[in-house]
């Protein structure tokens, strides 16, 4: 790859945008409105711009070269059973009610091509992204329904195990994923809702991948032979996503992207284990990591931390199976020079200057996530040619407790 003249790239990269602009695979938004204000976007107008207190607003999406988002509709592991599953129902109406509200901005998408279509009315698509298997409580019936009211993608775990699930913050129990967990990935196959590996542990990507009939994602996570963090995939997992026909969504985290933010936040998991406390018990977590952040300031990360992950997961995996996902509004520091949603074009420019030709960074953008989309969607109907709707609960195949 030979480098762009500096002078150049803005202007490129304008033009790059308006043709394929930016889908990204994670931003928690909704989970900041329903903690700042309840939902209320009368109190927190994303279209007048809400600088002062999130990360994201229509306006700064323009700016940052946004055409698409994935709206996550996380909810703590802390609510569990029915409790998870009813804020899980709140945070999806909240996404809807926002997609409404701001209707001459946003428009709805289930498919890549309704993707396309609100980029043609000139209008930011709005997918939705389940954060954690804790959100369907054991449940294929609870997992279709979700897709019924237009989520895309299920994250298998957030940072604790599900019973069918381990994730890579929290104590192995199951050893990746549990028949019934194959399962679950078979039935999100055969509805066309993606399987995202974001916050899984490796061997449950593993598992999964092994399990997929189809493409399967990485909403935000990036690179752990740059960065040792178990929030981001291995090589080995890097390598079987191109086999697979996946995507790794390229987070901005800086304790997943910088090593030494990294040593800075396995330091506090120590210190908080020494008390007693685990990293997946986030009601106790939070607090000590708060007092912690504190006392103990965490070292910068940096764009080129980013652009360090983009070029390895491109040499490993392949350009075609690389994509981003800020995790924007879903944590309180940023890497310098990407502090919110307008950084897009600053990394493009980044990855310009090192050599990505504008089909390089198309793919990166959005062509490889939407080309995953549309396998899903086709793997989708052909399943379902094959099989009708998975009637196995977490007792028929792990022996434990129905839903």
């Amino acid at each position: 790859m030979s480098a762009a003249s500096p002078a150049v790239l803005p202007a490129r990269v304008t033009a790059l945008l308006a043709r394929q602009p930016v889908l990204d695979g994670h931003n928690d938004l909704l989970w900041a409105a329903r903690e700042a204000v309840g939902y209320d976007f009368d109190r927190l107008d994303i279209a007048a711009g809400t600088a002062a207190s999130t990360h994201t607003d229509i306006p700064r999406l323009r700016r940052g070269g946004v055409g698409a988002q994935f709206w996550s509709v996380f909810v703590p592991a802390s609510l569990a059973g029915d409790d998870a599953v009813s804020a899980t129902l709140e945070q999806i109406d909240a996404g809807h009610q926002m997609v409404a509200r701001y209707a001459a901005e946003l428009a709805f998408a289930r498919t890549a091509d309704e993707v396309e279509a609100a980029w043609s009315s000139g209008r930011i698509a709005s997918l939705l992204g389940a954060e954690g298997g804790h959100s369907i409580n054991c449940s294929l019936a609870t997992l279709r329904m979700l897709h019924v009211l237009g989520v895309r993608y299920l994250t298998l775990t957030h940072n604790s195990n599900v019973p069918w699930a381990d994730s890579a913050t929290d104590q192995p129990a199951v050893g990746g994923l549990s028949r019934f967990g194959v399962e679950v990935v078979r039935e999100m196959n055969r509805i066309g809702m993606l399987v995202d590996l974001s916050h899984v542990s490796a061997d449950t990507m593993r598992d999964a991948l092994r399990a997929s009939e189809v493409p399967v994602v990485f909403s935000h996570s990036s690179a752990r032979a740059v960065c040792d963090s178990p929030r981001n995939a291995p090589d080995d997992v890097l390598e079987t996503l191109r086999v697979n026909g996946g995507v790794c969504m390229a987070t901005f985290v800086p304790k997943f992207v910088n090593p030494e933010a990294a040593a800075w936040h396995a330091q506090a998991v120590a210190e908080a284990a020494a008390q007693g406390i685990a990293q997946a018990d986030a009601a106790a977590f939070s607090p000590f990591y708060r007092e912690y952040r504190a006392r103990t300031p965490e070292p910068p990360a940096t764009l080129q931390d980013v652009v360090r992950h983009c070029e390895h997961i491109r040499e490993v995996a392949g350009i075609d199976h690389i994509g981003v996902g800020g995790d924007y509004d879903g944590v309180e520091v940023l890497p310098q020079g990407m502090e919110d949603v307008t950084a897009y074009p600053r990394l493009l420019e980044a990855l310009a200057g090192r050599g990505w030709s504008d089909d390089d960074l198309a793919k990166l953008t959005s062509g490889n996530i939407l080309r995953v989309l549309r396998d899903a969607e086709s793997g989708a109907r052909a399943l379902q040619s094959q099989r009708g709707p998975s009637l196995a609960t977490i007792a028929d195949l792990d022996g434990g407790p129905a839903a």
